[in-house]
């Protein structure tokens, strides 16, 4: 597993004191903008009709409406910095897929060179076959396998010695036990992943082949071998 690290530079030497940057106001805009409502609110007062006051309960409600919309307006500001915060959280987990080799369950784009794939054979079986079907369902291949689970190299050539035609391929596993069907499962495929996107906050990968798989699909992962 690859430990990430970060090196922290050294401190640098604090500027002479007449180098040194004016201070700053750091209280928020609307600290302003409340001592401005807070000074019409009082020259109201002021210049109110003394035959008909204004209700003490108005001032409170539009002193509650004012310091409620400060409120939001600062939700406001700190939920647009978590917001960002978390963007760039996730491209960092983006970019943490991509080089990595991947196992999933999926069908296999095909373009003559040789694929991994990790085949499961139901443990009852005493022999089994691998199934390849195009993308009209039609069975294209089948080969005779080890009755067994683990990877295989399927060089995707038929029984004339030439390779299947490039494209998609649907590729399973049947067990069998007797001459009897136990059943199927379909074949996992290795690959390394050459990119990553966040479709709608789904993480899909992109395999070397060309096959797109969201990253909860991911069976296996492991650092590049080789």
């Amino acid at each position: 597993m690859v430990e990430l690290t970060s090196s922290i530079p050294p401190a640098a030497s604090p500027p002479p004191a007449s180098a040194a940057a004016p201070e700053t106001d750091e209280r928020p805009v609307l600290s302003s903008d409340f001592e401005t409502f807070l000074k019409m609110l009082t020259a109201q007062m002021r210049n109110q009709d003394p035959l008909n006051p204004v209700e003490s309960a108005d001032f409170a409600v539009q002193l509650a409406t004012f310091s409620t919309v400060e409120q939001q307006v600062r939700t406001n500001d700190l939920l647009e910095s978590l917001g960002a915060r978390v963007g760039a959280l996730g491209m960092s987990q983006l970019a943490g897929w991509v080089g990595m080799e991947a196992r999933a369950v999926t069908p296999v784009e095909f373009d003559g060179t040789p694929l991994t794939l990790t085949l499961r054979a139901d443990p009852l079986a005493d022999s089994a076959q691998i199934v390849v079907r195009d993308t009209k369902g039609d069975i294209v291949q089948r080969l005779d396998a080890p009755a067994d689970t683990g990877p295989v190299q399927w060089a995707g050539v038929g029984g004339n010695g030439a390779p299947l035609s490039s494209g998609r391929y649907d590729i399973t596993l049947e067990s069998y036990r007797a001459g009897e069907l136990l059943g199927a499962h379909p074949a996992e495929l290795h690959g390394r992943i050459v990119e990553a996107r966040n479709d709608d906050d789904q993480i899909t990968l992109i395999f070397e082949g060309g096959e797109e798989v969201a990253s909860g699909e991911i069976l296996g992962l492991r650092e590049p071998q080789g």
